[in-house]
């Protein structure tokens, strides 16, 4: 019985010792693997968030460029007839949206879903507007038209809200 109790006294302080070493040690490991995690995120952040922000600055100049107000006038030409005028309208907010495909990566999904739901409630508008308007009129009439279903909306454009919520998320990142 004697030999068992010099056992024990051996044993329990080695035991103590391994236990305190062992939770020491993970612990430190532990953290160690937080402290790289953080690490490879914030380095990640950091090229990711310049991308971000250029993606939501190219959405915001594509949704500025395909309001209503500013496009009509950029597009209308002298000597175009409403239905040339409509054509280049469509073909215009189509291609710029095609060069803008790639942004929705970098920008949330529902930034994204607002700006095709812009893009869609513009090719209404503007498509409802050309069925008022004989298609050998002069382009102007087809412009004044536009122009008058977008002032007579009483509502915000889809292309103001999407610049709206685009302006949070940017807030957010920042």
């Amino acid at each position: 019985m004697d030999a068992f109790w010099e056992i024990l006294k051996i044993v329990i302080p080695s035991g103590i010792v391994f236990a305190t070493a062992y939770f020491s040690i993970r612990n430190f490991l532990e953290s160690e693997e937080r402290r790289r995690e953080f690490e490879a995120r914030k380095v990640n952040q950091a090229a990711i968030t310049p991308l971000k922000v250029q993606a939501y600055e190219r959405i915001v100049i594509y949704l500025e460029r395909i309001n209503p107000n500013t496009l009509v006038v950029r597009v209308n030409k002298m000597g175009m007839t409403a239905q040339q005028l409509h054509m280049e309208l469509i073909k215009n907010i189509k291609s710029e949206y095609e060069h803008n495909l790639a942004q929705q990566i970098y920008i949330s999904y529902g930034a994204w879903e607002l700006v095709k739901n812009a893009k869609e409630e513009l090719l209404k508008l503007i498509n409802i507007s050309a069925t008022k308007v004989a298609h050998d009129a002069p382009a102007s009439e087809l412009a004044m038209m536009i122009l008058n279903v977008v002032s007579g909306l009483g509502r915000k454009l889809p292309s103001e809200i999407a610049i709206e919520q685009i302006k949070k998320e940017v807030n957010q990142i920042f």
